[in-house]
């Protein structure tokens, strides 16, 4: 896996700036890129990013890609598996983390109160 990420020292993130939703995403979710760049058309690279949902938004379908993805719920709630008007699902606290292989049929995603989430993804 062809690493494309820079060297980075502790510094600090402005969290007011630099957010923009992804495409497929419905407004109200946002990510941050820390690192890198993930080429899913030439199936390389990773990335790290934040991911934040606003109170009440959720997504409607479940997510399937071809990369690798780690997740750590940060702050805030995150339910999964809730159905296409939001509602039902596992609901978990901060703290917990997520490891899918390629292929991993994961979600629909909900938040009640928002949430921030840390995300890595990479080919192999």
């Amino acid at each position: 896996m062809p690493i494309n990420k820079p060297h980075l020292e502790f510094h600090r993130l402005d969290m007011s700036r630099g957010w923009e939703t992804p495409p497929g995403y419905p407004a109200g979710i946002e990510q941050k890129i820390l690192a890198g760049a993930l080429d899913e058309a030439q199936k390389n690279g990773s990335r790290t990013r934040l991911l934040r949902f606003q109170p009440g938004i959720y997504t409607t379908e479940p997510f399937v890609h071809d990369y690798w993805e780690e997740v750590y719920l940060v702050d805030g709630d995150l339910t999964v598996g809730n159905d296409s008007e939001g509602r039902g699902g596992e609901s978990f606290a901060p703290g917990t983390y997520a490891c899918r292989p390629p292929g991993a049929v994961h979600g629909p995603f909900k938040s009640n109160r928002g949430c921030l989430l840390l995300e890595i993804h990479y080919y192999e």
